[in-house]
Formats: C-alpha cells, structure tokens, sequence
C-alpha cells in the first residue's frame, strides 16, 4: 500500500511573536494558494483565541482544511467547546479539525486549575464533545427540543439542553498525546493523535503503533497519525548553525515533561535535531522518513532565523515532492 503524508502548515505563529489577525488571514490565503493540504492555528498563553483565529482563517480561504493544535480541556467545558466548534464550521462553511489536549501541568497551574488524572480526563471530555457534537447535528426540534446530552463521569456529570442549528460534525477530532495512557485514549476515542517534538524514530515506535492498536480494539477507522514539527529550509552551508539556533531556542523542552520522555525515546542527540531543518533535499529526506514511518498529517510550524522566515520557508515547502 502506497504511504500519503499531507502536509499542512501553521499559519498562526508558534514560535515568534503572536500573530494579529491581518497576518493569520494573510498567510491563510499564501498557504492555500501554495497548495498545502490544511492550516494549523495552536492555542498558546499569548496568542489569539484558538477557534476566533481559525474563523478569521477559514473566511479568508475556500478549501483548505482549517485546524487547532491543540485547545487545552481543562479551560473549556467541552459542551462549550463543541458549541464553538460548530459556529467557527457554519461560519467558514466547512468542516474543521479540532484538536484538543491536557496541556501541561505548569500551563494548566498558571491558570489555577488542578491537573489531575490527565488521561481520564480527557477521555470523558471526549465522550462529552462527541455526544454533543452528534446530538447539534441532528436536531430534534426547536429550542428546548432541540435536543439533550447526559453524562455521568468521575469528572464530569451533566443532564443538558443542546442543539447547534444548521451544523456538522467536524472533518476529525484529534487529541494532543505523547504518553502511552494518553495515546491509548487518543486512538480509542478519537479519530487521531497529534504529537510534538517527535522525530521519525519516535513516530515509529512510541506514537504511531498504541494509538493504532486502541483504534483497531475499539474498533474504529485507522487514525490520523500528525505531528508538529519546527521546520526552516535554509541553505545547507547554514544548516548546522540553524540547527544549533533551534537547540538554543528549545533546548528546555528536554527536561520538561511530558516532551521530555518522548524527546528521549527520538533517534536525534538533542532537540535542535529533531527539527527539519536544511536545504530542499535535505528537507525532502526528512518528510519521507517522517511519511515512511506512519506520519500522515505533518504539521509544518515555520521558525524563522537568520535569513529565512515564514514565507520563505512555506514556499519552499510547498515545493517539495515527496
């Protein structure tokens, strides 16, 4: 069987300095016209709403696919959530990928919340959004009949009135995961993963085949296996300098967790290696490695430096055959 690999790319900033709206629409329209396969927004403490950036970025498109990675649970109540998630659809009239999380337990502290049983979690907040999410799409009747979702769970318990007029599901929920319980949750009760800082070896081993065996138990579609990743195509006499530029940018994520762990379980000696970083082919070697082991969305998160940013390295990118 032949291996896909879509390649998407953030058009909200994930490394440099928020992006206003002006710019998350613009680099929308550059990337659907340079033909990548969706456009990724994350949800970050000094960034713009997740979904309002992703309304802004659908409006200013027509096809392509539109995603968050990833919204943290544990700040949204997820019939909330499944409410946004429809509107932000029926606004840009098409399906969306809603990608959600736990976060981090430093992300969620900041916020005064506690971080408890992540895994749990996230799995009845799963449960939750679905069943939300399915009851707005086929509404009963109006107002009050529109329809109800009940649940009882260790973290949550509700009996509510819901209905989301004229909308869908979404195109696919995704959770962020990177530890096996998580992974687990992901492929049983969602329809993929979405890791960070994983390189090829790490997708191999430690992401792809769990999420792939809870979906096959549960008996659910093969899932959606992406990744995001920091990419610039620079040179290949300023490749080891850029390298080592993203090693002293993100050089504490190797002793925080949860990426410490699958940062350890990667092939690369550091984490400035586990980004794609080089010139076109060097770039081109590293999506077929990432595509032959398993990835199928790779979610290109530009890093500029030195003589690269952006639009340099989206055009580049796009540019690519794999």
């Amino acid at each position: 069987m032949e291996l896909v690999m879509n390649i998407g790319i953030f058009v909200s900033e994930t490394w440099g300095p928020a992006s206003p709206l002006d710019e998350i629409r613009a680099r929308a329209r550059r990337a659907e016209a340079l033909g990548f396969s969706h456009a990724w927004v994350p949800y970050l403490p000094w960034s713009l709403d997740a979904l309002t950036a992703m309304q802004a970025a659908g409006e200013a498109t027509e096809r392509i696919e539109i995603g968050s990675a990833v919204i943290p649970t544990y700040f949204f109540h997820p019939l909330a959530l499944a409410r946004q998630a429809a509107t932000t659809q029926a606004a840009i009239r098409r399906p969306i990928h809603l990608g959600i999380g736990c976060s981090n337990p430093a992300v969620v502290a900041m916020h005064g919340l506690p971080f408890e049983r992540p895994a749990r979690h996230v799995r009845e907040y799963l449960e939750v959004l679905r069943a939300a999410m399915e009851t707005g799409a086929k509404p009963a009747g109006d107002r009050e009949q529109a329809g109800f979702v009940q649940y009882e769970g260790d973290f949550f318990a509700l009996g509510s009135i819901y209905g989301t007029p004229a909308t869908q599901p979404p195109g696919s929920i995704l959770v962020g995961a990177l530890g096996p319980y998580m992974l687990r949750a992901a492929g049983a009760h969602s329809d993929g993963v979405i890791a960070t800082w994983s390189d090829e070896g790490a997708i191999e081993r430690e992401i792809g085949p769990p999420v792939r065996a809870a979906a096959q138990e549960a008996g659910r579609p093969d899932p959606r296996i992406a990744g995001v990743v920091a990419v610039a195509v620079v040179p290949a006499a300023r490749a080891t300098a850029a390298r080592d530029a993203a090693q002293a940018e993100f050089a504490f994520y190797e002793n925080s967790m949860p990426y410490q762990r699958v940062v350890q379980a990667s092939d690369a000696e550091r984490i400035g290696d586990i980004c794609v970083i080089g010139d076109e082919d060097e770039v081109a070697r590293r999506l077929r490695r990432f595509r032959d082991a398993g990835m199928t969305d790779f979610l290109a998160a530009p890093f500029a430096i030195e003589g690269t940013d952006w639009n340099s390295t989206a055009e580049k990118l796009a540019q690519i055959e794999l």
